[in-house]
Order: structure tokens, then sequence, then C-alpha cells
């Protein structure tokens, strides 16, 4: 397991946002721009079951994270990965958080009612950084 880089893990704090690839049924790259979060040992990302990354994760756990500085593009952190972890325990409450981080707001606005958030930990494989 690869750690994140200390001189890197800023980007995870900042309003960066990631873009997830996940892998189609055909092999094909799928990439979406997402809110991350970082518990000092996996990345978190929080989504809604039954979407196109929900789909591919939980069928291969293979993942890839690029992420640019906000404060200067030039420097960034690129996260190669496995999905250990899947669950729904604690997504409401997390969204709520990536919703305060993101928008500064305190619950997420966009909750539909039949909504199940879904968190995913991803263990980093490899690193490269930049900047």
């Amino acid at each position: 397991m690869a750690g994140i880089p200390e001189k890197y893990r800023d980007i995870l704090e900042k309003k960066s946002f990631a873009h997830l690839c996940t892998l189609m049924p055909d092999g094909s790259p799928q990439s979406t721009p997402v809110w991350c979060d970082y518990d000092g040992t996996h990345i978190i990302i929080n989504s809604a079951r039954g979407r196109r990354k929900d789909k591919n994760m939980k069928r291969n756990s293979r993942v890839a994270l690029s992420l640019l500085d906000p404060d200067n593009p030039y420097r960034y952190l690129e996260i190669r990965g496995e999905v250990v972890d899947i669950t729904e325990e604690g997504g409401d409450e997390h969204i709520d958080k990536m919703a305060q981080k993101y928008l500064g707001k305190d619950r997420y606005p966009w909750r539909r009612p039949d909504e199940v958030r879904v968190l995913y930990k991803i263990r980093p494989d490899h690193t490269t950084s930049m900047g």
C-alpha cells in the first residue's frame, strides 16, 4: 500500500475536485468529477446507489483519481488504488460533511427523497505527484 505523500496531503484537504476513473463492463474508462475526503489512510468518495460509478466500483474495485491543487493547477496528485470497503452506513452524514467543505452549507442541497448515499473507501496503491 502506498500512502499519500505528506507534501501533497494538503490537496486532499482543500476544495479539490477529484476526477474518479472507474472501469465500464467492457473495460473502457469512465471519469466523473467528485468531492473527496481523506481519513489518513483511505480516500473516501460519496455517491448515490445506482449511479454509473456505483455500479462500476461494485463490479470492479480498481480505480484512479487525479486532483489538481486549486491554488496551483500545475501541482497535482494522481492516485491508483482499490475500493476496499463499500457501505451505506454514515453516507448521509458524510455527504453533509462534504457539502460543508465544498459549498459552505450544513446540508447537502441536492438530496432526493429516494436517494441512498454510499461511501467507498479507496486504498491508495500507487501515487504520482508533481509541483
